[in-house]
């Protein structure tokens, strides 16, 4: 009697673009479990935004005009969308400092060890800040609603301003990234990180109405893709207060358009170079 023998098909590979989900989710799930770990880090990040939203409501905000308004109320709901974005831009900085951190300790090298998509290593730990962020700005959003900001348009379009502002987040994000693969150190990928990200938020519509600032300074503001992105979010939330005079740069008149394409853009620059880098520094 002869043996019956069973060929057991081999497993079919995946493709290329389904190995790089699942290893980019392997890694993004690695690190939220390090985040969920270390619970300060999450507390830290929210220190900032939320003495941002006092200084400038409480200190700040009975003296600055906007839209020819000094209504402490009309400067808080203006003030949000500023503070909304600031904190998913100044997150940049915590990305660039876990990847030097661990280029530090030498994870990165174990990681290049392992048959695994290249890129995956970064698009996990990018993605797992977006949900660190996403978290941050639930927090934020329901201190602003204890201080009395409100947002005057329908869910969609709150949902929109909110996906804008995490998009922008994610793309500032591969900056960070690329940064952190460039220093040595954790401490150099934090203050490279931050040293950039202070003009950039300041000389915007952030916090004052671009059109107070001075000529020079306003053509930089209008222009500005962190500005665009607030101005953005203000149409969305309907914070936008009474005469207020929306500037007249292309990205001011249609910002939801531009920021969705700013961001694009450098998501698109940022995480090419940052991949090639990664690429480049494993040979």
């Amino acid at each position: 009697m002869s043996a019956v023998t069973r060929t057991v098909p081999a497993p079919t590979p995946a493709s290329g673009i389904g190995k790089s989900v699942r290893d980019s989710l392997v890694i993004a799930r690695r690190n939220l479990i390090r985040m969920s770990r270390i619970p300060e880090m999450i507390l830290f990040g929210l220190i900032q935004p939320v003495m941002f939203v006092v200084l400038f409501t409480y200190v700040f905000g009975g003296s600055i005009q906007v839209g020819g308004s000094l209504s402490s109320q009309d400067y808080r709901e203006f003030l949000m969308a500023g503070i909304f974005a600031q904190t998913v831009t100044f997150a940049t900085a915590g990305a660039g400092a876990g990847i030097a951190d661990d280029m530090h300790k030498g994870l990165i090298d174990r990681f290049r060890s392992l048959p695994m998509a290249r890129g995956a290593v970064l698009t996990g730990r990018t993605v797992a800040d977006l949900v660190q962020t996403a978290l941050t700005l639930v927090v934020l959003a329901l201190v602003a609603l204890l201080i009395g900001w409100r947002a005057h348009e329908n869910f969609g379009k709150i949902l929109a301003g909110f996906g804008l502002l995490l998009l922008l987040g994610y793309a500032f994000s591969w900056i960070g990234a690329l940064i952190g693969l460039s220093v040595r150190t954790p401490e150099a990928a934090t203050s490279g990180g931050l040293i950039w990200l202070f003009p950039l938020t300041f000389i915007s519509n952030a916090f004052v109405d671009s059109n107070n600032l001075p000529t020079f300074f306003r053509h930089i503001a209008e222009w500005n893709p962190f500005s665009t992105t607030v101005q953005a979010c203000r149409e969305l939330f309907g914070n936008l207060p009474p005469g207020f005079k929306t500037p007249d740069a292309w990205p001011m008149q249609h910002p939801v358009l531009a920021s969705v394409l700013w961001s694009v853009v450098i998501l698109v620059v940022f995480r090419t170079l940052a991949v090639r880098k990664y690429r480049s520094a494993a040979v």
